[in-house]
């Protein structure tokens, strides 16, 4: 086999690592984060959510599997850059479509493999998230830092637009049910087709439509999909939320949709030291008193403080690992938004009941 060409990742505060290069020959940057899944790197790769990001993966061995076109949740890969201690070229997988050292060559994304990637993550959960740089070309150290200098901080930065359509489209089955208008900010496939599964007609409008342009669908009930960047950035998006949540109608918000929701209702959101980023994240539903395991990527959370200043919103869940906002559902309206990711791919799904509660509502409104 082919030696592999170095590559060599720098941190924001000076902090090198240098390993092996995988995938695009070249430089990319980004705000360095870690994902702690065992499975399901694919699907992660190509959630909208991380765009911007250059990821860690947790797990020792990337890419043994290879990659399926059913397992994408975008029109690919979403991260800017890969960081892992072992980088398979070769997979065992019987219904693979081809390898994962293909598709990233493909999406030009750059990454690193062969370095200490538990050393990386310790130092990053004990210094905070920041911006990093990767480079598999020719360029000194010096140069790098200077690249790395320019890249903005991640808190107030909008990027919905860079991944969510710019055209409607819409989903649906011949016997679909219920209308819903998707407002897109970075949608994961997966949370249309839970929502078509459960007999929903879904069209699925750019982030700054209009009220008026969305109206003009009819829809039974709206919702509001997970994206990157930071909410505060997007004051459009919080405007139009605002005004959809007062016509009353079933609202549901996830993720991003979340904290525009959140924030629309005059609340505030916070950069967290360190996201969480996993498919194994314990979440306690405060109604109900049961504990879920979930799928999570984010790096902002609604400020609990503001909350406890806003009498018609009542918290719904909490991450258990440190106490953390996760669901919210404003008092007296079929509205209400999740933190996490209850479409779950990858991983488990505790929290799809979500979805149904959400048809409940449609059912009621309709009703």
């Amino acid at each position: 086999m082919e030696e592999k060409k170095s590559a060599v990742i720098i941190l924001q505060d000076g902090t090198v690592f240098e390993g092996k290069a995988i995938g695009y020959i070249g430089t990319t940057t980004g705000e360095i984060a870690f994902n702690t899944g065992m499975t399901g790197y694919q699907e992660v790769f190509t959630d909208p959510s991380y765009f911007g990001q250059i990821l860690i993966m947790n797990t020792v061995h990337i890419g043994n599997y290879g990659v399926n076109d059913l397992d994408v949740e975008s029109d690919g890969i979403k991260i800017s850059g890969l960081v892992t201690k072992k980088f398979s070229e070769v997979y065992s997988r019987p219904n693979a479509d081809g390898s994962l050292e293909d598709v990233l060559i493909k999406n030009k994304t750059v990454g690193i493999s062969d370095i200490d990637t538990r050393a990386l993550v310790r130092h990053i959960r004990s210094k905070g998230a920041m911006n990093a740089i990767i480079s598999s070309e020719d360029i000194s150290h010096e140069d790098l830092k200077k690249q790395l200098s320019l890249v903005p901080s991640m808190e107030g930065l909008e990027l919905s637009s860079h991944v969510a359509t710019t055209e409607p489209f819409e989903s649906k089955n011949d016997d679909s049910k219920y209308k819903v208008a998707l407002l897109d900010f970075g949608v994961k496939q997966n949370i249309i087709r839970c929502l078509v599964d459960r007999g929903c007609h879904v069209k699925v409008f750019p982030l700054n439509t209009s009220l008026q342009e969305i109206n003009q669908f009819n829809p039974d009930g709206y919702m509001l999909s997970n994206g990157p960047g930071d909410p505060s950035s997007m004051p459009t998006s919080i405007s139009i939320v605002k005004e959809i949540v007062e016509q009353n109608k079933p609202v549901f918000g996830i993720c991003l949709g979340h904290q525009i929701l959140a924030l629309s209702q005059g609340l505030t959101t916070r950069k967290m030291f360190n996201g969480h980023r996993g498919i194994n994240h314990p979440i306690l539903n405060l109604k109900t008193g049961k504990g879920e395991i979930t799928s999570q990527n984010h790096g902002f959370v609604v400020s609990e403080e503001s909350i406890s200043n806003n009498p018609q919103i009542a918290v719904t869940h909490k991450h258990l690992n440190d106490d953390t906002i996760a669901g919210i559902e404003i008092i007296g309206k079929p509205i209400f938004s999740v933190q996490y990711h209850p479409e779950a791919s990858a991983g488990p799904h505790d929290s799809r009941y979500l979805f149904d509660q959400f048809i409940d509502n449609l059912k009621l409104h309709k009703a």
